[in-house]
Formats: structure tokens, C-alpha cells, sequence
């Protein structure tokens, strides 16, 4: 997982990288669909994703000569922050495989909060006023998004859930469970090397993603080379990605995740456009600009 945000002013070329890792992110996931369109299941996904990047990220605490001794106390907390993480990769990977990609990524942006709900519920801490007033903003934009009456689809509300009411809940318990992943972060966790922790993390995602995949009868590969282009597409943005984030980001002076990122379901939204013909209807559009906005704003608010 990423070090907590930083304070400072972005510049120019920091600004620049995080759009980059935006995209890159969101094309993670469109290349994720061609992938799970060719056979391969989410459970193969993840291992092969998770495990690629946790070979980078040991690469790179070896080259960083990075220490890799972890403190007692934070022995229990990171296998649980791991098997989290592998719930919220399996989960927003099934819900890729079952919505249009924009949308599911709209619907994991809601992990803000969820990150404000868990933080009352665990540690008793009061949701900032910012976050209160965002909550129903971010509702109705995501409402839209979805298109909750189905009036955008044409099909009426039972139908249109019928269709698309798996795929959201596996999104909104990514988003669940990735602001679960946050709170325990910040609070347990925090102090430990960002390097370190994603290295360890990744690992043990690969392991139970990798179990879980052998649980279900094996891997399940490509049956094509599309697929095997969004097999091997969405391991590599995943992994340079990450890459990009632990070296260049804090030599430009961000260290972790920034409001910028948010972007990625508009980015996701174009390329699903371009490369899947997936397309939403305008007031859907309206409504994800809605979410991706307010989620910006929220994570400006931290941050700056």
C-alpha cells in the first residue's frame, strides 16, 4: 500500500505522473476485460497481477537496500491487511467482468465513505464536515451513473438490477473493504516502509489469489492471444505502475496517492469506449463526472 499523502505542491512533472498512473490504472482494467472476455477467471487475474508486481517490488527493495525487518506488533495487522486487499482485488475484478469498466470503477470510488465510516466505527472518530457534506453528492452521482431506475437502459428498474446488481455489489464491496485497508493502515501500519509493506502485501495476495484459483480447478488461461495481450497488458500497467509510484513519485516530491488519480474511471470510460465499445448513456456520463469530481475534491482536501 502507498505512504500516507503528502502536503506539498505538485509540480509540473509530478502532476504529469500522476495522470500517467491514472491511466495507467485505468487501462489496467480494460485490459483486465479482454481478458476475463478470453476465459480467464478473476482468481487468475489477481495471481498473475499481484505476484508480477510483488517480484518488481523486491527487486526494488533489494536495489534500494531497503531493510526488511518488521516490527512484532505489526505482524498480525499486515496479514490482515493483505487478505483485505486480496477481497478487494478479487472483488473489483469481478465486478470489471460484469459491468461496463467506467462504471464499476465509479462505484469502488465510493471507498472515501467508507473510509469515514470504518474510522467512526473502529476508532470513534467523527466524519470531517467536508466528508458529511460530499456523502450525498457523491450518492446522487453515482446514482446516476448506475442509472438506479433504469430509465437510461430502457429496461425498468427490476430488469436493469437483474443485469447489473452482482457487478455493483462486488464493486461496492471492493470499496468496502478498501477503506477497511486504509483505516488499518493509517492506524496500525503506517510506520512501517511503504516499500516494504506493498512488497509483503502483493505476496501474500499473489499466495491466496493463487489459492483460491486452485481451489476452483486451477488457472483458468487465455484461449486466445487478445487474451493473453489482456492477461499480460494488465499484469504489466498494474506493475509499472506501482513501480512508477515507489521511485520516481517521491523524487518529484509526492510520496503515495493523490486526488489526481480519481481520474482514472474518466480515462477507464474513454478506452473501454475506444477499445471495447462500451458506451453509457449522457446522464450516466453527467453522474460519473459527478462522483469523480467530488471524490477529487475530498482527496484535495486532505491533502492540500
Amino acid at each position: 500500500m502507498a505512504p500516507p499523502p503528502t502536503r506539498r505542491a505538485l509540480s509540473g512533472q509530478a502532476f504529469g505522473t500522476l495522470l500517467l498512473i491514472a491511466l495507467m490504472m485505468g487501462a489496467n482494467h480494460v485490459a483486465a476485460r479482454f481478458a476475463f472476455n478470453d476465459g480467464v477467471d478473476v482468481a487468475t487475474a489477481v495471481t498473475f497481477r499481484s505476484g508480477i508486481t510483488a517480484i518488481v517490488v523486491a527487486v526494488l527493495l533489494k536495489l534500494q537496500n531497503v531493510p526488511l525487518r518488521i516490527a512484532a506488533r505489526h505482524r498480525k495487522v499486515l496479514p490482515a491487511i493483505a487478505l483485505l486487499v486480496a477481497v478487494q482485488s478479487l472483488c473489483l475484478y469481478a465486478a470489471v467482468a460484469r459491468l461496463p469498466v467506467a462504471l464499476a470503477l465509479l462505484a469502488f470510488n465510493t471507498y472515501p465513505l467508507w473510509t469515514a465510516l470504518w474510522s467512526a466505527l473502529i476508532y470513534r472518530q467523527r466524519a470531517e464536515p467536508m466528508v458529511l457534506k460530499a456523502m450525498p453528492i457523491l450518492l446522487l452521482g453515482l446514482a446516476l451513473a448506475l442509472d438506479v431506475f433504469g430509465a437510461a437502459s430502457g429496461l425498468g428498474a427490476a430488469a436493469h438490477w437483474n443485469t447489473i446488481g452482482a457487478g455493483v455489489a462486488f464493486a461496492l464491496t471492493a470499496a468496502a473493504t478498501f477503506g477497511l485497508v486504509l483505516i488499518l493502515t493509517q492506524h496500525e501500519a503506517a510506520d512501517v516502509d511503504g516499500r516494504l509493506r506493498t512488497g509483503t502485501t502483493m505476496s501474500m495476495v499473489a499466495l491466496i489469489a493463487g489459492g483460491a484459483a486452485l481451489a476452483q480447478g486451477g488457472f483458468h488461461l487465455p484461449q486466445s492471444p487478445s487474451g493473453w495481450y489482456g492477461l499480460g497488458g494488465l499484469t504489466f500497467l498494474y506493475g509499472t505502475a506501482f513501480t512508477i509510484m515507489f521511485t520516481l513519485l517521491p523524487r518529484l516530491g509526492v510520496v503515495g496517492n493523490s486526488a489526481i488519480m480519481n481520474v482514472e474511471p474518466v480515462f477507464a470510460l474513454v478506452m473501454a469506449w475506444m477499445l471495447l465499445g462500451q458506451t453509457i448513456e449522457p446522464v450516466q456520463v453527467a453522474g460519473a463526472l459527478i462522483v469523480v469530481v467530488t471524490v477529487m475534491i475530498l482527496g484535495l482536501r486532505r491533502s492540500g
